[in-house]
């Protein structure tokens, strides 16, 4: 405890929980708006939904490997506060933009700021990481580095629970309306397509991250004799799961994502408190 003394020790250790915290629930709620709601309703099957989500997240591995051994070079000359903050700043602003697309977002506006957050984690990861171990003394660095990953990977395991929380609350604020009205459009009666509208939250959101339309089984065949065959097609298909809880899930998206860049401020924040270059020899 007594390396909490020093701040920049301290300062490193902090932005970096914090960074976590908010790459790990991006990382987390973008797969799930790939995979369970832009990716099929453009078609893709659900089989390859999972390939193409890691695939459309490239862009954001891609800036992170761009930046980080440049702003590690760049920090071991100049320090590492200006880098580490500016980083954190430019992934705020990524996770904002994020927050400003539709549901169902253009391709080329998405993967940019993918790209742009990459580039913000890799300016702040290498000179973050320099900075918490050059503010240990030599003897004591196997010590410094194991309390940063155990801040690291905590807050990373932290981040599901926080943004998968913030996901469903936002989901279920809207959902049962949106469900009740799309349902009631082609159709369905109004008893019914209530209680298929009250079905958990979280229930809704891990089957359309399967792949699986919960309606064949929430809604009775009997309930759809009536309806036309394309109307019965479309209910029971798989693009139109999707589309219908997708402007719900758009809200928990938005909230995720604020949140996200709230904490990206707060990390540079905290690295601008570490100080000036040091390393604990000189």
């Amino acid at each position: 405890m007594r390396l909490f003394a020093n701040r920049m020790f301290a300062a490193g250790n902090v932005s970096g929980f914090l960074s976590s915290l908010a790459r790990g629930g991006l990382q987390f709620v973008i797969i799930i708006w790939l995979q369970g709601i832009w990716l099929p309703r453009h078609g893709v099957p659900f089989e390859a939904t999972p390939l193409w989500s890691g695939i459309y997240t490239t862009p954001l591995d891609l800036g992170f490997i761009l930046l980080g051994p440049i702003a590690g070079a760049m920090s071991d000359r100049y320090g590492a506060r200006v880098f580490a903050s500016g980083g954190m700043l430019i992934a705020a602003v990524g996770f904002v933009l994020l927050a400003l697309l539709p549901v169902d977002f253009d391709r080329l506006p998405f993967l940019a700021i993918l790209a742009l957050i990459g580039v913000g984690m890799g300016l702040f990861a290498s000179p973050n990481t320099t900075s918490v171990m050059n503010a240990a003394p030599a003897h004591e660095r196997g010590a410094a580095s194991g309390i940063r990953a155990t801040f690291q990977n905590s807050a990373t395991v932290l981040s599901i629970a926080v943004f998968f929380g913030i996901l469903t609350t936002g989901l279920a604020a809207r959902l049962p309306l949106i469900m009740t009205r799309g349902l009631e459009s082609l159709g369905i009666s109004a008893p019914i397509a209530h209680q298929a509208a009250s079905t958990p939250p979280i229930s809704v959101l891990f089957a359309a991250f399967l792949g699986y339309n919960p309606l064949q089984t929430l809604i009775p065949q009997s309930a759809t004799s009536t309806l036309h065959t394309h109307a019965k097609e479309l209910i029971f298909g798989t693009q139109f799961f999707p589309e219908l809880i997708a402007p719900a899930v758009q809200d928990g998206l938005h909230l995720a994502f604020y949140v996200a860049a709230a904490l990206s401020v707060l990390a540079a924040c905290a690295s601008l408190f570490r100080g000036k270059r040091y390393i604990s020899e000189e």
